[in-house]
C-alpha cells in the first residue's frame, strides 16, 4: 500500500526554560487593551499555562543559533510570566512550553504575530454566560467565580442574570436575530412564557426597543378604564379567561385586568382581523399599531376620497336634521343655559350627522393598490383607521409582474388590470411604562436620557406652536437664519438655499400627540392645506402672490415652526450627529425662541405624572421636585412611602404647582438642577453599559448636566 504524501509539517514543541525567552521587537501588538498583565499573571498562577509561546531561535552575525529564542506571539503571556518570576512566585528557570518555528522558515515573523492575532476570534458573550452558569450549577458562588476570573460579583450577576433568559431567546440572539441590548431588557422576569410571548408580539414590528420590551415586561396590571381593555372589552376579556381585581371599598373605575399577557394577545387578534379585513380591500400595506406616533404620517401623500353617494331618502333625513339644529340654536342664542331637554336633542342631533358624515369613501383603484392605511386606538379605546397614505417610494407604478406592454400602450382596460396582491398587516402591541420600585439610593442622580429627550420634545412642539403664533418671532427667526446663511461663508447649490427641514421627534411617550400644542399644530396645518392650492407650482405662486399680508405672515409663521429643534440628543465629538457646541447653541437658541414668544410650559399644558415623569425617576428625585414646588413640610410627609406611593402622591401634590423638571426650564431659571454626585462611577463592563444590577434600564453619561445616564 502507497504511503501518502506529506503535505504538512507542524512546528514541533518543546519545553524551554524562561530565561531562554526574550520577547520580540517583531511582535506587531503595540497597543494595549483588555486584560491587564496582573489579572493575566494570576489567572496563570491558579491554572497554570493554557497556551503554549510561539518562538524562533535567535541567530548570531553567522547564521547560528545561540541558544536563546525570541517571542514574536504570546507576547502579552511572557510579560505575565516575567510579572511572576519578578514576584518570586516562579523561578526564572521555570520550563515554559513553546511551538518553535524554523528560524530559516520563509514565513516573515511578523506574519507569526499578526496571524495569532488576526485570526483570533472573541468568545460570543452566550458561551460567556452559559459558562458561568455552568460554574455557578456546580457550586461556585458568585464571589468565588469572581475570584477566579478577577472580576467584580456584579459583572458575574449580571451575566448569571442573561444566562437565565428564555433558550428559545438565547437561540435568537445566537442566530443574530436580536441585540445584546434587547437580550437585556428581557432579564426584568425569569417567566419565559411571558419573555417568549413579548417577543413574538415584537419581532415584527417596528417598535421593539430595549425600553418597550422593558415595558410590557414589568407591566402587572391594567385598569379596567386603560384605553386596550375599552377596545377589548372587559367581558371579552372575562369570557376568555382573565381574572379582574375589585376594590369595595373605593371606586376603582371597573377595576384592574390581572393578566396583561392575555389582554395584549385579545388586542392582538382584535388588531389582526380588522387588519385582514382592511387588506380585502386592496391596499398595498397596511400599519398597525395600538400607539402611533405623533407625525407618522408627515411626508406622505393622501389619495383624493369621494364619499358614497346618499339615497335620496337619507339625503333629505340629513337637510331636515341640520335644519332642525340650525333653529335650536337659533332659537336659544340669547339663553344662558339650555334646557336639558333641548340639550339632550342637539347632541342627539349631532351624532346623526357624525354618522353620515362618517359614511364609506371611495378611492380610485389605480391609487389603492400603492397606497396604504395606519390602524390604531385613541384614548377612548376607539378604533381608528386612516385610510390612502402614499409614501414617496410608492409613487411610481409598479410593472405589474408579467405584463409585457411597453410605457406609452394602453391596450388593457382599467377593470381587467391585476394590481399587486396586498401585503400582511404587522401588528404592534404597545404598553404603559412601569418602572423599577428600587432607585438605589437617597443620592439625586441625574435624569435618564430617554427622559430628557421625551421632555424636551414636548418642549420642542410647544415651541412651535409659539412661534406659529408669533409671526414676528417667526419672521425674525428666519431672517436670523438668511443672515447667517448669507454672511456665514455658507455655500448654496440652488436658486433660494433658504429651507425649512421638518424635524421629527424620534423618541416621545405616549401623551405627546394628544397635547393642547400638538392639537393645535395639527389643525393649523389641516386649515391651511385645505387653502393651499398644491400640485401645480405656478398656481401655488399666484395663490401665495395674492393673499394679503396678515395671512402671507401667518402661513410663514406655520413653515417656519416646522424647523424649530429644541431636542436634547447625546452630543457625537467623531462628527457624526450634533457637536457639544452645537447643542449647546441649539439650547441657548431655544431658551431665546421661549422668551420671545413668552412660552410657558405651565400654561402649554405640561403637568407633572406618574408616567411622564414621577414614576421613571428616583425617590431622591421626586423629593426634590416636591421641596421646589410645595416646600419641605410635603416632602417630609411623603418621605416614607414606597416609590409608587411617593410618586402618585408627588403627582397630586404637583398638579397645580406649576413646577417644572430642568429640561423644560429656561437656563436662568432659578430653580437649582441636580448635578451628578462627585466620584460615582458605573462598575458596569463594557458591553452591559447602560444597565442597572436591579435589571432597569440607564444610559450612559454624558457632558450635559440632565442627562448623564
Amino acid at each position: 500500500m502507497a504511503t501518502p504524501k506529506q503535505k504538512i509539517t507542524l512546528n514541533a514543541s518543546r519545553d524551554i526554560p524562561f530565561n531562554k525567552l526574550m520577547l520580540s521587537q517583531s511582535n506587531v501588538r503595540r497597543i494595549k487593551r483588555g486584560e491587564t498583565i496582573e489579572d493575566l499573571a494570576g489567572s496563570i498562577a491558579r491554572r497554570g499555562l493554557l497556551q503554549s509561546l510561539n518562538v524562533r531561535p535567535v541567530l548570531d552575525g553567522e547564521g547560528n543559533e545561540t541558544g536563546m529564542f525570541e517571542v514574536p506571539a504570546g507576547g502579552r503571556r511572557y510579560r505575565a510570566l516575567e510579572l511572576l518570576v519578578k514576584q518570586k512566585r516562579m523561578i526564572k528557570t521555570e520550563p515554559v512550553p513553546c511551538v518553535v518555528t524554523d528560524a530559516h522558515s520563509a514565513v516573515p515573523i511578523e506574519e507569526d504575530s499578526l496571524a495569532e492575532n488576526f485570526q483570533r476570534e472573541d468568545l460570543h458573550p452566550l458561551d460567556m454566560f452559559r459558562a458561568f452558569q455552568t460554574l455557578h450549577d456546580q457550586g461556585a458562588s458568585h464571589e468565588e467565580i469572581a475570584a477566579r476570573f478577577f472580576v467584580s460579583a456584579t459583572f458575574v450577576q449580571q451575566r448569571l442574570r442573561l444566562a437565565r433568559v428564555s433558550a428559545k431567546l438565547h437561540e435568537v440572539y445566537e442566530q443574530d436575530g436580536m441585540k445584546l441590548e434587547q437580550l437585556m431588557a428581557f432579564t426584568v422576569t425569569d417567566d419565559h412564557d411571558r419573555q417568549e410571548q413579548i417577543w413574538e408580539a415584537l419581532e415584527n414590528s417596528w417598535s421593539k426597543e430595549p425600553q418597550q420590551i422593558r415595558r410590557l415586561l414589568t407591566e402587572t396590571t391594567v385598569r379596567a378604564s386603560d384605553r386596550r381593555a375599552l377596545f377589548v372589552g372587559v367581558d371579552a376579556y372575562v369570557a376568555a379567561g382573565g381574572t379582574v381585581l375589585r376594590d369595595l371599598f373605593e371606586a376603582d373605575n371597573g377595576g384592574w385586568l390581572q393578566d396583561p399577557a392575555l389582554l395584549d394577545r385579545l388586542i392582538g387578534d382584535k388588531l389582526k382581523s380588522i387588519a385582514d379585513e382592511i387588506a380585502a380591500e386592496g391596499w398595498k400595506w397596511i400599519v398597525v399599531d395600538v400607539d402611533l406616533p405623533y407625525g407618522h404620517n408627515h411626508g406622505l401623500r393622501a389619495i383624493p376620497a369621494i364619499p358614497v353617494d346618499l339615497p335620496d331618502e337619507e339625503r333629505a333625513e340629513r337637510e331636515a336634521l341640520r335644519a332642525e339644529y340650525d333653529r335650536l340654536e337659533a332659537e336659544y342664542a340669547e339663553a344662558d343655559e339650555l334646557p336639558d331637554e333641548v340639550d339632550q336633542h342637539l347632541g342627539e342631533i349631532e351624532t346623526a350627522l357624525e354618522a353620515f358624515e362618517g359614511r364609506p369613501m371611495n378611492y380610485d383603484p389605480a391609487e389603492i393598490v400603492r397606497a396604504g392605511v395606519f390602524i390604531s386606538i385613541d384614548r377612548d379605546g376607539d378604533l381608528v383607521i386612516d385610510r390612502s397614505y402614499v409614501r414617496p417610494e410608492h409613487e411610481t407604478p409598479e410593472t405589474v409582474e408579467g405584463d409585457s406592454a411597453e410605457p406609452g400602450d394602453a391596450t388593457e382596460s382599467e377593470d381587467s388590470r391585476d394590481y399587486p396582491s396586498v401585503r400582511r398587516a404587522t401588528i404592534t402591541i404597545g404598553a404603559k411604562a412601569s418602572e423599577s420600585e428600587e432607585d438605589g439610593g437617597d443620592a439625586i442622580k441625574p435624569l435618564p436620557e430617554r427622559l430628557v429627550i421625551e421632555l424636551t420634545a414636548h418642549r420642542t412642539l410647544a415651541l412651535r406652536n409659539a412661534v406659529a403664533e408669533n409671526q414676528h418671532v417667526a419672521i425674525t427667526a428666519l431672517l436670523h437664519r438668511l443672515v447667517l446663511d448669507t454672511f456665514g461663508h455658507r455655500s448654496a447649490t440652488g436658486c433660494v438655499e433658504a429651507f425649512v427641514r421638518h424635524v421629527h421627534l424620534p423618541t416621545q411617550d405616549a401623551d405627546l400627540k394628544d397635547s393642547p400644542a400638538a392639537k393645535a399644530i395639527d389643525e393649523r396645518h389641516e386649515a391651511w392645506k385645505g387653502d393651499i392650492p398644491l400640485g401645480d407650482d405656478q398656481t401655488l405662486w399666484a395663490w401665495l402672490d395674492g393673499l394679503d399680508d396678515a395671512s402671507r405672515q401667518a402661513l410663514l409663521a406655520h413653515c417656519v415652526s416646522y424647523g424649530i429643534n429644541a431636542l436634547f440628543e447625546r452630543p457625537n465629538p467623531y462628527g457624526s450627529g450634533v457637536s457639544q457646541h452645537g447643542l449647546d447653541q441649539r439650547m441657548r437658541e431655544a431658551d431665546r425662541l421661549s422668551r420671545a414668544t413668552g412660552l410657558d410650559m405651565v400654561d402649554a399644558g405640561w403637568r407633572p405624572t406618574v408616567d411622564n415623569y414621577l414614576g421613571r425617576v428616583t425617590k431622591s428625585r421626586i423629593l426634590e421636585a416636591v421641596r421646589e414646588g410645595v416646600g419641605e413640610q410635603a416632602a417630609q410627609l411623603i418621605g416614607h412611602l414606597k416609590k409608587g406611593d411617593m410618586a402618585k402622591e408627588a403627582e397630586r401634590l404637583l398638579a397645580d404647582s406649576g413646577w417644572l423638571p430642568e429640561p423644560l426650564r429656561l437656563s436662568d431659571d432659578d430653580a437649582p438642577a441636580a448635578q451628578p454626585d462627585e466620584g460615582e462611577e458605573a462598575d458596569l463592563p463594557e458591553f452591559l453599559a447602560g444597565y442597572d444590577e436591579d435589571g432597569s434600564a440607564a444610559d450612559e453619561n454624558t457632558a450635559h448636566a440632565v442627562a448623564a445616564e
